[in-house]
């Protein structure tokens, strides 16, 4: 496991040179929110990395319910289970195994590692603007229906999950990088995607933190629209 800093956040990367996968812990003033679950396997260096720096993971925060998110999600409510669970409610139901579409979401269907047998349910269902600490809950819908970022307030740095990837070169998900094409193959919905993107070109964000790839500072999201 790599581990990169920058202010309140750390970026936890597994499988930092093969296949990048990111979660994130927020620093808050006396505990930890933790952003996404990383592989199935993720767990132990997770919770040992917190307790290295004397806080409590009070807050689990899914940005979405792929596979590479949410792999963790049971062996850390086992070892956590005061800690509560926030996702939002649409996908809260691909979370529960749920892979159906709405009607207003089709003809498009859900793509990824959409997870199946997850015992762990929700305490909190997000909805756009929700506080969470320090963080800003946005609604970042294309990769998933129901795809979450997270602003922290103090910096505005945007936790984005596969809304946008560094790996491979910068991207609005659902756009092709052909030395990174995964979260493209894996969106539900491109052009709803690109209207997200420009939802977070008006939030000045200084830190793009996402789901696979480098943290990026001043990320131009106009030179991708």
């Amino acid at each position: 496991m790599r581990v990169r800093q920058h202010q309140f956040l750390y970026q936890l990367t597994f499988l930092p040179t093969i296949f990048p996968v990111n979660c994130y812990i927020v620093e808050e003033e006396n505990e930890f929110t933790l952003i996404d679950t990383a592989l199935p396997n993720s767990y132990k260096k997770i919770l040992h990395f917190a307790k290295t720096l004397n806080k409590p993971i009070t807050k689990i925060v899914l940005t979405h319910a792929h596979g590479d998110h949410i792999g963790s999600l049971d062996s850390l409510k086992n070892e956590l289970p005061h800690a509560k669970v926030y996702i939002s409610e649409r996908d809260a139901r691909i979370l529960g195994g749920d892979h159906s579409i709405d009607k207003e979401e089709e003809p498009f269907v859900l793509r990824g590692g959409l997870p199946k047998n997850i015992k762990t349910k929700p305490d909190v269902l997000l909805k756009d603007g929700d506080l969470i600490g320090s963080l800003t809950s946005i609604a970042l819908p294309g990769h998933t229906p129901g795809s979450f970022g997270f602003l922290d307030n103090r910096n505005n740095s945007l936790i984005a999950g596969d809304a946008f990837h560094t790996r491979g070169g910068f991207a609005i998900t659902g756009q092709l990088r052909v030395l990174f094409p995964f979260p493209g193959m894996a969106t539900w919905n491109k052009k709803v995607a690109i209207q997200s993107a420009k939802k977070v070109q008006s939030l000045g964000v200084t830190l793009m933190a996402t789901g696979h790839g480098d943290l990026l500072e001043n990320p131009n999201i106009e030179r991708l629209l």
